[in-house]
């Protein structure tokens, strides 16, 4: 079992990272928003769970042991294999999927692309008594992004959002939402220079979440 690995990051794709391990390239998948915050030639260290399949190795990372936790918890479910667990990371925050579960909140889970209202109301049903209802995400609201994120930027967003299920145009018209919202709240902002790719991203997930 990989528990963890540490080493340069040779490459950032949207959903995963490649991490040079004693010589070996080790492709991880991970959420957006932690691929988005890797940078290439620089050391990353993951907390990883392995996947194993007849036909395959699997890699999963988080910068976090409560995401790595939930990852391998919800999969306890029927119907919930590693790519969906992974999605929910990648549209709430471990405490707000914790306490989505914790509180039988069904509008919150069926936002992940994937689940239905079946497949929520089991989640709720089978982990409802075992995940622990979390405090607030600390995550930036989307008034806080500065005005004029580069095209660059919000392009990334737009494909990692089409990634994890939406459409081009729900991609879109977020995207367009969290920066007009921040447009008009960058007097007060007090934030220097353009977002970056996560923070957006997580901005827009949340505006896809309501």
């Amino acid at each position: 079992m990989i528990s963890s690995l540490a080493g340069l990051v040779q490459h950032v794709g949207l959903d995963h990272v490649v991490v040079e391990v004693g010589g070996v390239g080790l492709r991880v998948h991970t959420t957006p928003a932690t691929a988005s915050e890797a940078r290439a030639g620089t050391t990353l260290r993951l907390l990883t769970t392995l996947v194993v399949r007849e036909e395959s190795l699997t890699l999963y990372g988080f910068v976090q042991a409560e995401a790595r936790a939930l990852f391998e918890q919800v999969q306890t479910v029927s119907g919930v294999g590693p790519r969906l667990a992974l999605a929910m990371l990648a549209v709430h925050s471990p405490e707000a999927v914790g306490r989505a579960i914790s509180t039988g909140d069904l509008v919150a889970l069926t936002k992940v692309p994937g689940i239905g209202r079946k497949g929520a109301e089991r989640i709720v049903l089978e982990l409802r008594d075992k995940v622990l209802a979390p405090g607030s995400d600390g995550s930036p609201d989307s008034t806080s992004m500065a005005q004029g994120a580069p095209e660059a930027v919000t392009n990334q967003v737009r494909e990692a959002l089409v990634g994890l299920g939406w459409s081009s145009k729900q991609a879109a018209d977020a995207v367009q939402v969290v920066t007009t919202d921040a447009a008009s709240q960058q007097e007060s902002a007090d934030r220097a220079g353009p977002p970056q790719v996560a923070d957006l991203l997580r901005a827009a997930l949340r505006e896809l979440g309501r």
